[in-house]
């Protein structure tokens, strides 16, 4: 198991938000220690994205409360409050870099270099430290000293230009998804990038600087889409529930609801079709191959339209099981965490915090098959020495 694989690891948490914070949590996750370092009076801004919050047991002094937000990726830090614009919080933050491995951070370019936080100058007390900064738009280049938010590069790195409803359909228009993908994308390959300096290190003795740019994420994330248009010149469209490459491979509504059919070949695509009761469409030119399927979507998906409401989701869904047929349900959150296979995996855990009482989570992917107990996420400045 890798719950401990990173034990004896010494992090430095100075990042916020989302982007940094789930990155350092896949490292605590993983058995690092991370200290957490927040602004005294506010801590980490989403300790006020709520609501929902979890509020203390009543009567507890002081009424904390934890938002659900900051739950979700702080799990298994200390926290300590430090004003590092402050001469006397800036050594005070200098001091842990010197003892740290990994230290983490995402303000803007310079930012922490007006206080004797950057790289270069850590790296002189401390040459063995791994330094990660996650920026908007990187290190250098002529958008640097800008700031930037995962909204702005879900639309500014392409991927809602073809995420949404096409041109002429209801509700067409470019569409962000539901959460904040590019942040959580830049976490892992932060986390990504952080293991592979820690490797490297044991080989040449020294740290590194990595430039983790959420904007450069952004563009890889377009992953097929971008190769699509390399390859072709032609920019992909906004194509609702369907997918680019395979056909039928979209939300079709039943009797009762919705259902996602994902045919990824054409032998799926034939046995779909005979239990459909339309064997026929498997050896028509225009949907006998998955080409044909993407040429021909329009003509295709008016007949599934027309075939699906004449059966409940149970019965389509009996049917593809019995024959091989790959579909999906859509949950809400309740389905989720109710579906007896997310709870034989465990993906709901809770942890004992000694104010808060249990606070719920989401176990780490990464942790499969891990029962131990977890750390809860930290209340503001709870690990100061002083407390």
């Amino acid at each position: 198991m890798l719950h401990r694989a990173l034990q004896g690891i010494r992090v430095l948490d100075l990042s916020r938000i989302l982007a940094g914070p789930w990155c350092t949590q896949n490292l605590a996750d993983l058995g690092a220690e991370v200290t957490k370092v927040e602004h005294p009076r506010h801590g980490d801004d989403t300790r006020g994205w709520g609501p929902p919050y979890l509020d203390a047991p009543a009567g507890t002094e002081g009424d904390p409360r934890l938002s659900g937000y900051f739950i979700c990726c702080n799990r298994g830090k200390r926290s300590v409050a430090i004003d590092y614009g402050t001469p006397e919080g800036a050594a005070q933050v200098r001091a842990l870099a010197r003892e740290a491995d990994v230290l983490v951070e995402n303000y803007k370019v310079g930012t922490l270099g007006r206080y004797g936080l950057d790289y270069a100058s850590l790296k002189a007390i401390n040459p063995r430290l791994v330094y990660l900064s996650i920026t908007g738009f990187g290190q250098d280049g002529p958008m640097a000293d800008k700031p930037g938010y995962d909204y702005v590069f879900q639309g500014m790195g392409g991927l809602m230009s073809y995420t949404g409803q096409p041109d002429g359909a209801p509700g067409a228009g470019p569409l962000r998804t539901g959460v904040a993908v590019v942040d959580l994308s830049t976490g892992m390959y932060a986390t990504s990038a952080v293991l592979a300096a820690l490797y490297q290190r044991q080989s040449t003795g020294v740290g590194t600087h990595l430039d983790i740019a959420l904007l450069d994420v952004a563009v890889a994330m377009n992953a097929n889409q971008a190769a699509n248009y390399l390859v072709s010149g032609q920019n992909p469209q906004r194509s609702g529930n369907a997918h680019p490459n395979c056909a039928p491979y979209e939300v079709f509504r039943c009797a009762d609801g919705h259902l996602i059919l994902a045919i990824g070949n054409d032998g799926q695509f034939a046995r779909f079709c005979a239990v459909a009761g339309m064997p026929e469409l498997a050896q028509d030119p225009r949907f006998a191959t998955n080409s044909a399927r993407i040429g021909h979507l329009p003509a295709l998906r008016a007949l599934l339209t027309e075939r699906f409401p004449t059966r409940t989701r149970a019965a389509w869904t009996e049917a593809f099981d019995a024959n091989g047929v790959p579909w999906g349900p859509i949950h809400t959150m309740e389905e989720v965490f109710a579906h007896p296979q997310v709870q034989h995996r465990g993906l709901m855990q809770v942890a004992e915090h000694p104010v808060m009482g249990r606070v719920p989570m989401v176990r780490n992917p990464m942790l499969a098959g891990h029962d131990g107990p977890l750390v809860p996420p930290p209340l503001l400045d709870e690990h100061n020495a002083a407390n």
